[in-house]
């Protein structure tokens, strides 16, 4: 029988006794926007939560012990307010929900926690509250989007991308594999939009901050007509079990 991971499906006391163990909690961090007209406005949280729920049980598998909060479920969503259908957050209330869900969890004698994003524009901020939240609480917090953190498995299962994107060939295709019922099929032939959120000459490391309605008439980015059910599976397998191998590593909660 598989181990349970669900921090919502334990009770306090077995919970208890995961943070006796040096249970790691993962936080899955997403978004409520538009994501095209082809995808339903929930895709960061259930991917978010489908990518979370699968490195936890592959870290479970190994032996370790963890758990899985609910998804935190709307986040910096700014950008994609002109297409509608979007809920976003100020930073200071983001950061303070992030806070929050540590805090309890400190409380309860859990030292390590992994704030797992799957929303673009939180991927900086999910960084600056890790920080801060390690410095002030005094335990080990760690930050990443998933899509960044393990780039190298996710390129050569796409065709038509270099990476994820935006409602794009990747994120279309885990949700055929996730929430099928969340994809309109006979809209996937609109999906498609320009490769990248920059301006010819703007670096990846120049920052400027633009409405999604100026950058792409269709709210995706990237071409999701390749998307695939069977893509998204591979996806979703070679994304968790990349990310729980650096989970496991001992030497990042040093």
């Amino acid at each position: 029988m598989a181990t349970e991971t669900e921090w919502m499906r334990l009770t306090a006391e077995e919970l208890r006794a995961r943070a006796a163990a040096d249970a790691l909690v993962i936080v899955p961090v997403a978004s409520l926007e538009q994501h095209g007209p082809h995808l339903a406005t929930g895709v960061d949280i259930i991917l978010a939560g489908g990518v979370a729920a699968r490195t936890a049980a592959r870290i479970a598998a190994a032996g370790a012990p963890v758990v899985v909060t609910p998804v935190v479920w709307t986040g910096l969503a700014e950008h994609h307010m002109e297409f509608g259908g979007t809920v976003t957050l100020d930073y200071a209330s983001f950061a303070a929900a992030l806070g929050g869900i540590a805090r309890s969890a400190a409380r309860h004698g859990f030292r390590r926690v992994m704030l797992l994003n799957g929303h673009g524009g939180n991927a900086e901020a999910v960084m600056v509250a890790a920080s801060e939240l390690s410095i002030a609480l005094g335990i080990k917090v760690a930050a990443g989007t998933y899509w960044h953190m393990v780039p190298e498995v996710i390129a050569p299962i796409l065709e038509r991308q270099s990476g994820l994107m935006h409602a794009c060939e990747a994120e279309t295709s885990m949700m055929l594999a996730l929430r099928p019922d969340s994809v309109r099929l006979d809209r996937l032939a609109e999906a498609h939009g320009p490769a990248s959120t920059r301006v010819e000459g703007q670096p990846p490391g120049l920052a400027l901050r633009r409405s999604f309605r100026a950058i792409s008439e269709s709210g995706v980015i990237g071409d999701a007509r390749a998307a695939s059910a069977e893509k998204g599976e591979r996806l979703l397998e070679a994304i968790s079990a990349a990310i729980a191998g650096l989970l496991l590593n001992p030497k990042l909660w040093a």
